[in-house]
């Protein structure tokens, strides 16, 4: 069974993280998968909009931890790598609907998406520091920019989780639902965007990016810098007390 389940509906590619045993924990197959299922959905021009979804009780609890350390060198061909610069150069909307956990990149790639909703039981969280590696997918340049320099430093240099109602509080999600509302909610919001004039969409997503260069340069530091850290001595630590606990 494939860990990325997709359906397309009336202009909507509906993505959904189905890797309940492992709470959705991304390893280099779903990377890959997700890269190409959202390549394939820019070049079709019958999908007009993305949407991602996890399962009932979570989003992602962000990178599996064992394949990511055995998954060799953070270049431009690792397939995360590819993940986020595809995110990035999304030309047509993106909705979110957050169920849960959503650790790491779980958070990170809204910071991406144009629309987010989430449940009243999301929890959200970004442990680069905790696991002693440092912030990734040009959170370190989205994040201040949205909720302000002290908050961005407080959420990723301590790394607590907050609850759904405090992002929507920072700005970081549009609304917060019911969970039994949440998945119609945001496909109806996505279907929305998918029956709008689509150049027009696009031109005026680009536009409220006017950013893009710099966030792609800082994407880039990001992944050099963090790439040093994940072989550092206090991260192969963490790491091993991480997989122990």
């Amino acid at each position: 069974m494939s860990y990325i389940q997709v359906r397309d509906d009336q202009g909507v590619r509906i993505i959904g993280f189905n890797r309940p045993e492992k709470r959705n924990a991304f390893n280099l197959e779903m990377y890959q998968q997700l890269t190409e299922y959202l390549i394939q959905g820019e070049a079709d021009n019958d999908i007009r909009a993305f949407l991602f979804h996890g399962t009932d009780d979570c989003f992602t609890s962000g990178n599996d931890i064992v394949d990511f350390l055995q998954s060799g060198t953070l270049d431009d061909n690792h397939p995360t790598v590819k993940f986020l610069f595809c995110l990035l150069d999304l030309k047509k909307p993106v909705v979110a609907a957050v169920t849960g956990a959503a650790v790491g990149i779980g958070t990170t790639l809204l910071l991406h998406c144009d629309l987010v909703y989430a449940d009243d039981h999301a929890k959200f969280q970004m442990p680069f520091v905790n696991l002693a590696l440092v912030p990734e997918a040009a959170s370190s340049i989205l994040l201040p920019a949205i909720v302000g320099q002290h908050k961005a430093a407080e959420l990723i240099l301590l790394g607590d989780a907050f609850d759904a109602h405090t992002a929507l509080q920072l700005n970081l999600i549009n609304r917060v639902l019911a969970a039994d509302e949440l998945m119609n909610f945001s496909l109806l919001q996505a279907k929305k965007l998918a029956a709008q004039p689509p150049l027009s969409m696009q031109a005026s997503k680009q536009l409220l990016r006017y950013n893009q260069a710099q966030v792609k340069a800082q994407m880039k530091l990001e992944i050099v810098e963090f790439a040093k850290r994940l072989q550092s001595d206090e991260a192969k630590q963490r790491f091993k007390a991480f997989l122990n606990k």
